[in-house]
Formats: structure tokens, sequence, C-alpha cells
């Protein structure tokens, strides 16, 4: 009779864990059971268990055993999303071993993983001065380039990382998803294929179940040319017209050579978005589901993706656009899901004109005169720095967005005046009602010198964003704060320049 992985690595745990209960001491022989208990767990993506087998390994360890311990811990929390807490144990690592080059290399993952990307990006160039053989530290530095949006240096930093590692599954995927952003989806998919057959479960693992479905819709383009331009439209810029609908951009596009319609200009959105409804009529096929989150109590969302054949703006036509189709479609919420486009998704830098009510967008766009200048890093969203109560986060830049507002990790930890009263609020997004959403008056905005004292926020639950993109998201800035400027985001320059208009 045939025996699959799981029910095996099942009987092992168990017969681990019953040796370490009725063997319990706080020895190196103990570490090394509750070691190799977590081990097998990481295994099975059992990242609680594993992380609780990881904490009782510190009892009685050894230098060695009690950094394998907080690596765990910290690998684990970071696949919990669980940041501030890595970040914890990373800084524990570090003061117990802080000439070790690994245990900086770690620190600066937990750095980047809360959004901190310019502090991260620091202590992987600081790791590899030390020692240019630390893989993690070519692997950071590889991730810090794609933010930038060096993308060939990317390539080069992470394919050095692999050499040096070859058997580490999550520098494949960062390869990938390099290569994906490059547009070169053959490769992306053989990258994604690397990871998924380096992962310790891999038939039963969620995450494998995921990346086979994005191999799948990376190669079900075939011969085609993704976002796909005749040369002088790929090299022009665009400008069309915009109005404002309860502050959001619309503007008009059409779908597969069908009539125009009503597209909002989401730079928060990683996507082209449509509804099932505009899919079905516009023959957009689906081709698989993959993840999405968003605000809103379902937070991970399972929907489908399919391409565009066809896309025009203006004088913009595209061929061959990936987007999200709201299948299955929320419910229960006060309006139907809307469509989206964002051009940064299309690797096109913009500026919204609210003045003149104008969006202008193309692979380079012009440096004009800005009054206030705010470094960028796409990190699969836009997001530019800001302080909350003096304390660093990264904002994603969300011109589909209505507010400025903070997650609830930020507002959680936070240094406030002693008496803050929360307004709950009725606030819904792309995964719903938040049901936890609150007005959180006398706040401290700052960005670069843009000042907001004493300014009330929106408090939002944006754990499930988070733990999809990777990091921390500290908070969203909308069209409250946008429209009182003329706004680029210039990809080219990593930049946001601001133009005031008021």
């Amino acid at each position: 009779m045939h025996i699959g992985l799981r029910p095996v690595l099942a009987v092992t745990v168990a017969l681990v864990a019953l040796s370490v209960v009725t063997g319990r001491s706080a020895d190196p022989t103990y570490s090394a059971i509750q070691l190799q208990l977590a081990d097998l767990l990481i295994a099975e993506e059992r990242f609680p268990e594993a992380l609780e087998a990881f904490t009782r390994a510190k009892e009685g360890a050894t230098g060695p055993q009690l950094f394998r311990a907080r690596r765990g811990m910290v690998l684990s929390m970071l696949r919990l999303a669980r940041f501030a807490d890595a970040r914890v144990e990373a800084d524990a690592a570090l003061a117990e071993a802080p000439d070790d080059p690994e245990a900086i290399a770690m620190y600066g993952d937990t750095l980047w993983a809360a959004g901190l990307f310019d502090e991260a990006e620091q202590i992987f160039l600081d790791v590899l001065a030390r020692d240019p053989s630390v893989a993690r530290g070519h692997h950071g530095r590889g991730k810090s380039l794609m933010s930038l949006n060096k993308l060939e240096a990317a390539l080069e930093a992470a394919q050095r990382a692999l050499a040096l590692s070859p058997r580490d599954g999550e520098f494949h995927h960062t390869v990938g998803t390099i290569y994906k952003r490059m547009h070169r989806y053959e490769e992306a998919a053989v990258a994604f294929g690397n990871y998924v057959n380096l992962l310790p479960n891999k038939d039963q693992s969620q995450r494998a179940a995921w990346s086979r479905a994005q191999i799948r819709f990376l190669r079900s383009l075939g011969r085609r040319v993704p976002f796909d331009m005749e040369p002088d439209v790929a090299e022009q810029l665009h400008t069309v017209p915009f109005r404002l609908v309860q502050d959001k951009i619309i503007v008009k596009a059409s779908v597969n050579g069908h009539r125009e319609i009503d597209f909002v200009v989401d730079t928060g959105a990683e996507q082209t978005v449509v509804s099932r409804e505009v899919a079905a009529e516009s023959n957009v096929r689906p081709v698989v589901y993959t993840l999405s989150a968003g605000v809103g109590e379902v937070g991970l969302r399972g929907l489908q993706l399919g391409w565009i054949d066809s896309i025009e703006i203006g004088s913009l036509k595209m061929d061959n656009v990936p987007c999200l189709i709201k299948n299955p479609p929320l419910t229960g919420i006060p309006r139907r899901e809307v469509e989206s486009f964002s051009p940064l998704a299309a690797g096109f830098s913009l500026t919204v004109d609210y003045e003149r009510s104008q969006l202008t967008f193309g692979r380079r766009i012009p440096q004009d005169r800005a009054d206030f200048v705010l470094p960028l890093r796409q990190h699969r969203l836009v997001t530019v720095r800001g302080t909350v109560n003096d304390q660093d986060v990264s904002f994603v830049v969300d011109t589909g967005g209505e507010v400025i507002s903070i997650s609830s990790q930020t507002a959680s930890t936070l240094n406030r005046r002693p008496v803050v009263r929360h307004l709950p609020l009725r606030v819904y997004g792309s995964s719903g009602w938040d049901p936890d959403a609150f007005l959180l008056p006398g706040i401290d905005l700052m960005f670069n010198t843009i000042a907001f004292p004493n300014y009330p926020v929106v408090v939002l639950n944006l754990q499930a964003p988070s733990a999809l993109l990777g990091f921390q998201v500290g908070g969203t800035i909308g069209h409250n704060f946008l429209s009182r400027y003329r706004v680029a985001i210039d990809l080219e320059q990593s930049v946001v320049r601001l133009q005031d208009i008021s």
C-alpha cells in the first residue's frame, strides 16, 4: 500500500513530540529534539506549531542551537506576517552576535518586512562589505534594486545569491519575480518552477499550489508579448481627460474593442481589474485563480486571473494585458465592484493634474518643477516614507483611495496622548466591510517637509494586504492628500514629485 509523505511526516512528528513530553529538560539534548520537531513542522507549513517548538528549543540551548532557534522563529514569524515580532527576535540574535554576517542579514530581512526599505538596503550593503559570500546579503540587495526599478542590476544580485545558495527556494522566487517585472515570462515560469520543487511539502503545500497556478498563467500567453504596443505608441506620452467621482479618478477605456466604460485610475492595485459582468461582456477569459487582498473582513480573496486581448485608453492601445476578474464577486456592499487600471502595473510613470483634470502617462515623463520630492519604492505597490507620531512607516500611494489611513498595526504601536477617543466608521474596500475601522484624531503626520499636525486618520485592518505583499503596510495616502498637488509618480527616477496647486 502506498503511503504519502504527509502521513509519514505526521507520525514522525507525533513520535518526536512524545519523546519531548516524557524527557523534557533544559539541556542541549532537549533543544536538539525541539529543533528537529520544529524543522518537521516547518516542512508541513505548520508555522504556529513550529514557532512554539523553536521557542522551547531556546531553553538550555548552546550558542549555535540558540541562533538556529532564533532563525527558525524569524522565518515562522515572517510566514505568519508577524513582522514586528520577527524584528524583535532578529534584534536579539544580532545583540548576541553583532559581528555575525548571517545575524546581520537576518536583521536586514526583518527591517525589509517592516517596510523600512532604506535601512534594510544599508544593512545588506554592510553585510556584503564584511563578507561578500553571504547569500542573503546579495538577495536583499537584489530586492532593493528591484524596488528602485533597476531590474538588470537586481537580476544580477539575485542570481549571485542563487549561485551561493542554489537550494534556497526564496531566492528562486525572487529571480522569478524580477523576470516577471521584466516581462520575460518563460524565464519567470522556470524560476517559479524551481521554487516549487524546493518546497519541502510541495505536493500538499498551498504556496506550491498558488505558484503552479502562476506558472500556468505565465505560460498561457504562449509566444505573445505581454503589454504589447506599437513602437511609436510605447514611446509616446498619453494624455487623457478624467473626471472625479466620489474622490476617484475616472477615465474611459475600451476592452477588447467593446464599448467604452468607466475605469478608476488606481495606483493601489497591482493589476488591471474588471468585474465579472464586464469580463463576460468583453470576452475576457479566465485562466487560473490567484490570491488578492485588500481592506475588508474577507482579507485574502481567491479571484480569477485572465488576459485582456486589447485595451484602449485615449491614444494608448495595448495588447495582452493581465487582469484580475472579480469573480466570485463580493456581496453585501453598497455598490458593485468597479473596473480599475493602474498605469504603474504596465510599467508606465504617470502625472495626475488635478487642476486641469488630466492624466498623463508613459514610459518616461517630463521632470517638471516640484515643491516636494518623495523617494519611492515599488515593491509590488508604490510606497513612500512617512512618519506617524515620529514613527517611520511606508505608505502606499493610492489614487483609488479617498483618505489618509494608517494600519491598525501602526496605530497599536503609537505613543499617543493620554485620552484618545476612537470613532467607529463604516468602511468597505476590495475585500468587503472592515468591521474594526475607526477614526483616530490627534495624529501627527509628516511626509518629507509636508506636515499634518493633530490630524484625524482612518485606521484600517491592512494585515491581509501586508501578508500578501510581504511587508508591513503602514498606511495609505489617497485623494485627500494627493489632490492638493500636481502628482508625478516617476518610476524611472524612483520619486514622487508634488507641485502645490492650492
